[in-house]
């Protein structure tokens, strides 16, 4: 007898679960201008989703009608069984965190925080409990008598989720929360959002234009493009499996290369290669016609790079000639020119130190490329 699959982690793949956000064909225009263009999203609870996408792409639009700051030109939005259509945002289960913090100068920390419940006239000792709670949360105990201005980037923003959470919304909606940030806080902060999030079990929906940023914090990723939604999944699944060249470029780097179908069988796909001229062998089957143009994607760290020729280099190898190096420590990122002018970029791991300090591959140097036949995606659009 099969046990029951677990679908706790990706209730998305529960075809009995039911979504605690449904956007249903909404549309939203600006006179002539759609911002956002007959979407459709299930986002279930506890899920940390995000929006990604470029400027203007419609994911801050969207936020903003699921906060009620903008209503929808057509469609629907239900959360948890109640469409919010007609509800004004002060009556939806949702708080809004900004990408500026929007925190009162003149207020303490635990003023800034105590606010919205102060409006909301909930009891004083309540207010001081929720707020002592919260503060504890964010590790801000110590700096509860503080004002903005004397906190860090990074304390500010933990300020602003303690006030956004303290409320207790179902759905917390971030814009651009660690926007303000510089690198090394803001790739702290995101491990510490996530350990927040799952204590609380909130469902939060995070606009984002940083590709790495969405990769680290969703459960599912959204990725926006002239207000529709060009794929969903999880992180893995967008970056590994690409359903179309602007997901693959878009999401981390891809080397792009144009070819045409030779050979498709079931538990396999040939492609000749244009610029390079080489040969790719795919070893997974697809529908899709022979003599069809399609795109190869490949990731620069699945590609390896020797002066030595591989022993099978038929397919999926080719020559070229180092044009450019950029060494990072503990990777290193080629630039090799093949075929006609063509530059591919290769991430390499920096796994032992050179004994005499001179780079095992340097600049104009031959070398050889090749990959496994797994790791190369097939796109036809």
């Amino acid at each position: 007898m099969s046990q029951p699959v677990n679908y706790s982690d990706r209730p998305w793949l529960d075809p009995e679960a039911e979504p605690f956000i449904k956007v249903q064909s909404v549309s939203k225009h600006f006179g002539d201008f759609t911002a956002v263009d007959s979407v459709d999203l299930e986002i279930y609870k506890g899920e940390l989703f995000s929006l990604l996408g470029g400027s203007g792409c419609g994911k801050t639009t969207l936020l903003r009608m699921l906060a009620g700051f903008e209503t929808p030109s057509s469609g629907s939005i239900v959360i948890d069984g109640v469409n919010m259509n007609n509800v004004p945002p002060y009556e939806r289960p949702v708080n809004m965190m900004f990408q500026s913090y929007a925190l009162f100068p003149h207020m303490t920390v635990e003023n800034n925080v105590a606010y919205g419940l102060k409006r909301d006239g909930v009891a004083r000792s309540e207010i001081g409990r929720r707020v002592a709670d919260m503060l504890s949360m964010v590790e801000l105990t110590r700096f509860a008598k503080r004002k903005p201005h004397q906190l860090s980037g990074g304390q500010r923003q933990r300020v602003a989720l303690a006030r956004a959470l303290v409320k207790q919304p179902k759905v917390l909606l971030l814009d651009e929360p660690l926007g303000a940030l510089d690198k090394r806080l803001r790739d702290q902060t995101q491990y510490e959002l996530m350990n927040i999030q799952e204590r609380l079990g909130v469902t939060f929906v995070v606009v984002t234009h940083d590709q790495e940023e969405a990769m680290t914090l969703s459960t599912r990723i959204a990725v926006m493009d002239a207000g529709r939604f060009m794929q969903i999944g999880t992180p893995t699944e967008i970056y590994e499996f690409p359903n179309s060249r602007l997901v693959a470029e878009f999401i981390g780097n891809a080397n792009m290369f144009e070819g045409r179908v030779t050979e498709n069988g079931p538990d396999h796909v040939a492609v000749e290669g244009k610029n390079p001229k080489c040969d790719f062998y795919i070893d997974h089957g697809m529908s899709i016609a022979e003599g069809t143009k399609v795109w190869i994607a490949l990731r620069p760290e699945k590609i390896r790079i020797s002066k030595e020729k591989p022993a099978n280099s038929d397919t999926n190898s080719v020559r070229g000639m180092v044009h450019d190096i950029g060494y990072l420590g503990g990777t290193s990122t080629y630039r090799v020119k093949v075929g006609d002018d063509h530059l591919v970029e290769i991430t390499s791991t920096n796994q032992s130190r050179p004994k005499d300090g001179n780079p095992p591959i340097d600049w104009d140097e031959e070398v050889f490329l090749y990959w496994e036949p797994s790791s190369s995606v097939v796109l036809t659009k």
